[in-house]
């Protein structure tokens, strides 16, 4: 089966757009030259840059490259948390002709030195010493790379320069050549390679895939299409932009002309939401899903009236949710219900993300269904959307005049999905990559003759267009039993029950039945443990206690009561300590790396079952 837009759309996307991100860049400040493009935080307060301004620096910035010998699509890397800086890196580098090369700051050394050694990067943006520091223990691996430029980092006059200093280089060079950049700018193709996203490496070493200018000029146009976002809207960047969510993202910006402020730093995404006030932003599930665990744990535990009335609440938003999802009318009992409910509890979470929340949209990984609704029953929008690395990440969307919970919408215009004979989703358009860095073989094995992408994914395509994803194909297991098991459905569900939950990874592969390793939020448990009368204990001493296995076993029953009796949870480990980047057991773009963890408490697993 296959879902594809009207042809008549799919030209109007396809053709009419930029030739290349830069040319987006340079029509988009020529179109709005003095509306505000970027706002950052400096110290406590936000300034903000016009688009002139940005192109002016992005310029210079290119120039600078030009100056230090970087030609057309060799690679440029960026190492760096989200940030203003990053974006005018990697704007000054695909000005310059060249291509971006993405790297997580939170990735460890050794895969650092792979990254920037396969892709052949000649210069690194680094944003601090730790990321300098990375480079230099690495440098004998790196005969290419000429020089780092740092942020915030120190500088030594010879291999690492400063951000100022690569704008004096850029500002002699466009003095010597003041053409030089709107050159590389019309020479560079659609063709073009733009940028190199090494993916999270969830099964192994990561790989680089090539993506072309074509593919992010298309994503900016194709979401432009759509009409949903416009040049009046704000959008609060945090996401990782390492990561293809990001870079949509960016380009989405350049085709249409919103202001956007930035800050990487996630620990300030609640303060940042107060004072910018945005009317959109991007994010993975896991924000979603934290920010529902803490609203949820919170009202439980201030307990009498106020728990009650938020459960109160809650009722009547998720009546009223359902009543509009169906189309049905809202009689005027319940009507007046939900006016006292929104007063009392939905403004008030609406308040926490600034109050102007048009809809959020959710990407990268699977988002609960469950804690969708519970959203939409305060009024707040979720659009939950899909697509991969090799496919510039934007494939399909819902829309906030068409959406379906529990899936991730309709396909862009110009892109079509079809489902193989075994279920797998299959992927076709302008945005699927050129190939993976260097690997034929696995980029055979991906890539079919006439261009359609196996995404690794098990889904469904309904009568109205809309996919939904039934799970990864290499993680669906069967059981001794002979039943097949999905477990990232089963792990949403948990999320979507337990508050608390962190992380959960269900086990049961050739087992007689289903076990799970269960990990919970240091934040939420040191809240439950303040509540308890056990503050200032440790995590690790929080969840040994019997009071919090207790209340872990009550969710995994009503975990259990909606699954299939071969799905359900028998037993569990709860551990010691989360889940991380750092252990290895999860990739920079927070997935779970699945055989890892079942292969690091194998012992333990084997257990459950002796």
């Amino acid at each position: 089966m296959s879902a594809a837009l009207s042809s008549a759309d799919d030209h109007s996307v396809v053709e009419n757009r930029a030739a290349n991100v830069g040319r987006m860049l340079f029509d988009r400040v020529q179109q709005t030259p003095d509306r505000e493009a970027y706002r950052f935080p400096v110290g406590e307060a936000w300034e903000s840059v016009t688009w002139a301004q940005t192109g002016d620096r992005v310029r210079t910035l290119a120039a600078g490259l030009v100056a230090l010998g970087i030609e057309p699509e060799q690679r440029v890397a960026i190492a760096s948390n989200t940030r203003y800086e990053w974006v005018l890196a990697d704007l000054a580098i695909m000005c310059s002709g060249a291509a971006t090369t993405t790297v997580y700051p939170s990735t460890m050394g050794s895969d650092v030195g792979f990254i920037l050694s396969d892709s052949e990067s000649r210069v690194v943006f680094a944003e601090d010493d730790e990321q300098i520091a990375k480079i230099r223990e690495r440098r004998s691996e790196l005969p290419v790379l000429t020089k780092i430029v740092t942020f915030d980092g120190t500088t030594d006059g010879e291999l690492v320069i400063s951000l100022d200093d690569l704008e004096a280089l850029g500002a002699k060079q466009l003095s010597d050549t003041p053409n030089v950049v709107d050159e590389r700018v019309e020479a560079t193709q659609g063709d073009s390679l733009a940028t190199l996203i090494y993916t999270s490496g969830t099964t192994g070493r990561p790989k680089g895939v090539r993506l072309r200018h074509s593919g992010w000029t298309y994503e900016g146009s194709a979401v432009a299409a759509q009409n949903i976002l416009h040049v009046d809207d704000v959008q609060y960047l945090w996401l990782p932009m390492a990561h293809s969510f990001g870079k949509v993202l960016l380009t989405t910006q350049l085709s249409i002309g919103f202001a956007t402020a930035v800050d990487g730093r996630v620990d300030k995404i609640i303060d940042n939401l107060a004072v910018v006030r945005p009317t959109f932003m991007g994010a993975a599930p896991r924000i979603f899903e934290k920010a529902h665990g803490r609203i949820v744990t919170m009202a439980e535990q201030e307990g009498g009236a106020k728990a009650k009335i938020f459960a109160w609440a809650t009722k009547v938003g998720r009546d009223v949710a359902r009543r509009k999802l169906a189309g049905e009318p809202v009689p005027a009992v319940l009507a007046a219900q939900h006016k006292v409910a929104d007063k009392l509890v939905f403004s008030k979470i609406r308040a926490r993300f600034g109050g102007r929340v048009r809809f959020f949209i959710s990407g990268a990984a699977a988002l609960s269904r469950d804690v969708a609704e519970w959203f939409y029953a305060a009024d707040i929008l979720i659009l939950e959307g899909y697509g991969l690395t090799e496919t510039s990440a934007g494939s399909a969307v819902n829309r906030p005049d068409n959406f379906k919970f529990g899936t991730v919408g309709i396909p862009f215009s110009g892109t079509e999905f079809k489902i193989a004979v075994d279920g797998e989703i299959m992927i076709k358009g302008p945005g699927v990559m050129e190939g993976y860095n260097g690997l034929d073989t696995q980029t055979a094995e991906t890539l079919t003759d006439d261009g359609w992408f196996h995404t690794g994914d098990i889904g469904e395509i309904d009568a109205d267009g809309f996919v939904r994803i039934t799970d990864r194909k290499k993680d669906l297991f069967k059981t001794s039993g002979g039943k097949y098991v999905a477990p990232s459905t089963i792990e949403g569900q948990f999320k979507a029950v337990c508050p608390y939950a962190s992380q959960i990874v269900v086990h049961g592969a050739d087992r007689n039945f289903c076990t799970a390793i269960i990990t919970l939020d240091p934040d939420a448990m040191a809240q439950w443990s303040e509540h308890h009368g056990q503050a200032g204990r440790s995590y690790a001493e929080i969840v040994a206690t019997p009071e919090v296995n207790a209340m872990v076993e009550g969710y995994v029953k009503e975990l259990n009561s909606r699954l299939n009796r071969w799905e359900t949870i028998k037993k569990f480990i709860l551990l010691e300590h989360d889940l991380s980047v750092e252990s290895g057991e999860m990739t920079p773009s927070m997935k779970v790396k699945r055989k890892v963890v079942e292969d690091n408490y194998r012992d333990r697993l084997d257990g459950l079952y002796s």
